[in-house]
């Protein structure tokens, strides 16, 4: 998914206002709740969207840097050819199918159960339509994970996965959850998908009535985004219950080697973590970087149809524009928490 948005409330900075210390390091376990906003995505597609990160405070959980949820809704989808950088796209559906072509030659049907991922390196193009021409139930989440420096100026690459590990999470109280690992690797089980820094993505469901702790590593940092039903999590490093609604992320931090979740009614999840990245990156509209002339660079090859970015299967010549911009330098953001 492209984006429409670009201001300086993304997980890059103006200079003009960035903070000029060094960016905090999560240091030990937090429980900070954080809401998702939504983006004003209008025009034609009129698509619901919320965000969970980037956070102003928090711009990066291990290499996730990005997390949309388009749904649940009922809309026609025309997302146009537009172009990324420096990053991993991770498609998860919940309902409704969506047909992914890029600019190395996928042409996909995007639908529950499948992970498609796309590897842009230097520079890859795709759309995303929904299936038919009427208005069709969507719901689902969009991700990034930003590339390492031995990655991101590599070439582009397209995979899918319908076969991706199932693990069963014994339960304190109550029935096992139920875990698919989409990203990385989680409760032994480990997704055969391509990934470039230690990380975990993974759907978790509780059953209602249970409570089940949820193994981590203490050397990763950890989040957990609700995306139905009721859920509670007994941070008890610090000696809190927090609840999550749906939409809202809580940032776990470090230092933990397991988080209990409990839900009434039942509900869903899904768990990002990994190794903490190890460097600050600028990402504005579609391209994660590293300072503002790599992004200045990228639009300009955008805009004059380099062919840095190929040209998606299937189209002819139209595409997404790169807004203008700013008028002063883009710098990383810090973490403040």
């Amino acid at each position: 998914m492209t984006r429409l948005d670009a201001g300086p409330d993304t997980a890059a900075e103006l200079s003009a206002g960035a903070l000029r210390e060094a960016p905090a390091r999560c240091d030990g376990p937090r429980s900070l709740v954080l809401e998702s906003r939504e983006v004003p995505l209008g025009g034609v597609r009129g698509m619901a969207v919320h965000r969970a990160l980037p956070q102003r405070d928090l711009p990066m959980v291990g290499a996730w840097c990005f997390l949309d949820r388009f749904g649940p809704q009922r809309t026609r989808m025309r997302v146009e050819p537009h172009p990324h950088i420096g990053l991993q796209t991770v498609t998860w559906p919940f309902v409704g199918e969506v047909r992914h072509r890029d600019s190395v030659g996928s042409d996909v049907v995007v639908r529950r159960g499948v992970l498609n991922l796309m590897t842009s390196g230097l520079g890859i193009s795709h759309s995303e339509y929904s299936v038919g021409d009427d208005e069709v139930a969507l719901d689902a989440l969009q991700l990034w994970v930003a590339l390492p420096d031995d990655r991101r100026f590599g070439g582009p690459e397209f995979e899918r996965h319908d076969d991706l590990p199932e693990v069963a999470i014994a339960a304190e109280e109550g029935d096992a959850a139920w875990a698919i690992v989409v990203m990385g690797e989680f409760a032994d089980a480990v997704s055969p998908a391509t990934a470039y820094t230690p990380i975990v993505g993974a759907e978790v469901r509780i059953a209602p009535g249970s409570r089940v702790r949820l193994p981590l590593r203490p050397d990763w940092e950890y989040a957990l985004v609700a995306i139905d039903g009721d859920l509670t999590a007994d941070a008890s490093a610090e000696a809190s219950v927090v609840t999550l609604e749906r939409g809202r992320l809580v940032y776990l931090g470090i230092a933990r080697e397991s988080i209990e979740v409990a839900s009434a009614s039942g509900a869903s999840i899904f768990m990002l973590g990994g190794e903490p990245f190890p460097d600050d990156i600028v990402m504005w509209w579609n391209f994660v970087g590293r300072d503002h002339d790599e992004i200045v660079e990228a639009r300009q090859a955008w805009e004059s149809g380099s062919s840095r970015f190929g040209h998606v299967v299937d189209h002819g010549d139209e595409r997404i524009p790169a807004p203008p911009l700013p008028a002063v330098r883009l710098t990383p953001r810090r973490r403040r928490t």
